[in-house]
């Protein structure tokens, strides 16, 4: 079976709105016809719910409502890409950290939201299909660690936990029955936590295909402990794997000056100097790219590795495509600020040329 070797590019609008331009050779391309060209054969999008305030102020990073989705959709299958759709069943980030209830749930009750995230999912997909870019693989919620729709949904409230997402596997089910279903996790080398919370969630969950994992080396772990997790879950419950979401940067040099605001309102990079200092390979083009080729190996070794997604490839600095606008911190209650946390995980450089990793991907076999 062809590995999956894909990209998260859901940022890609915003960032081609904002002026980002990509380069292969010194030539200008296509961001999907370069990573066509270094063998990427699927790209992840998130949907969110309505990342807009009651304005209509966008939330930024992306905006990436079902129109986008959409529109992104149509350009991967042009290429002859798959694509993994990424439900957040939130209007902006959901994540271990926060999972909060779209705007227009919030007061509900429990079935009231299990109602709601199986119409909204039948809806999307519905769309989805209809403008001809049905996906190749469904998430049911991202990075489902500490569960989805909180406080309802939070773990350790595994039964009702597992009826939100129970209900959007339904809902993907009743649009299109053969396509794979992924659970998401993060902390890919966290074993003891993903055997618990499989453990809870096959007692009470609908059958499902795939389980997805976040692998970042400077907060989940070593190589090792990622792949002995992925061996142990794919023995112990007979489920493809996924590392949906991996990155490795290729510099710690500063990128602020390109963003183009005063630093008060900028995140930094979310490299911190003290979180890479231990890390098995260095934050230099080269080490990424041995990176790449390590991690590939191990999830070819894998029974049942299915492939990765790499999470923001084309995330390059440019002024005005950042985590967060005004309007998105207030739904979210944090304090920001926004900025670009991730331009030196991307795989272009902050000119927009493409990296040795990207050769790298495309020549493994």
């Amino acid at each position: 079976m062809k590995m999956i070797k894909g990209m998260d590019i859901s940022t890609l609008l915003e960032e081609e709105a904002c002026g980002a331009k990509y380069y292969d050779f010194g030539e200008e391309a296509d961001l999907l016809d370069i990573l066509k060209r270094y063998g990427v054969n699927s790209v992840r999008l998130r949907l969110w719910n309505d990342p807009y305030d009651e304005q209509g102020n966008s939330y930024g990073a992306g905006t990436n409502d079902l129109d986008k989705t959409i529109c992104m959709a149509k350009r991967a299958k042009a290429s002859g890409m798959g694509f993994l759709l990424d439900y957040h069943y939130s209007d902006f980030w959901a994540d271990p950290g926060k999972q909060i209830v779209p705007k227009a749930w919030q007061g509900y009750g429990p079935e009231q939201l299990e109602e709601a995230v199986y119409e909204y999912t039948v809806s999307t997909m519905t769309a989805l299909r209809e403008a001809g870019v049905a996906p190749t693989m469904v998430q049911v919620g991202n990075e489902l660690t500490n569960g989805l729709l909180w406080p309802t949904g939070q773990k350790p409230n595994f039964d009702q936990l597992a009826k939100y997402i129970n209900a959007g596997i339904r809902g993907v089910r009743e649009v299109d029955d053969q396509v794979k279903i992924m659970i998401h996790l993060d902390n890919g080398g966290f074993n003891e936590m993903y055997v618990e919370w499989f453990d809870h969630f096959m007692e009470r969950g609908e059958d499902f295909d795939v389980i997805g994992l976040s692998y970042y080396p400077f907060w989940h772990g070593t190589l090792d402990q990622l792949e002995y997790n992925m061996r142990d879950l794919a023995k112990r419950y007979q489920k493809e794997l996924v590392v949906a979401e991996v990155s490795m940067g290729f510099t710690m040099e500063d990128y602020r000056d390109r963003e183009g605001d005063p630093d008060k309102r900028l995140k930094g990079m979310a490299t911190k100097p003290e979180l890479v200092e231990n890390l098995e390979y260095p934050m230099t083009p080269k080490g990424q790219a041995d990176f790449m080729e390590d991690i590939m190996h191990r999830i070819k070794s894998v029974p049942g590795g299915l492939g990765f997604y790499y999470w923001e490839p084309a995330w390059i600095p440019v002024p005005g495509c950042g985590w967060a606008t005004e309007a998105a911190l207030r739904y979210t209650g944090e304090e920001g600020p926004g900025g670009n946390e991730w331009a030196n995980q991307a795989l272009f450089d902050y000119d927009g040329n493409s990296l040795p990793a990207l050769r790298r991907i495309r020549d493994f076999r």
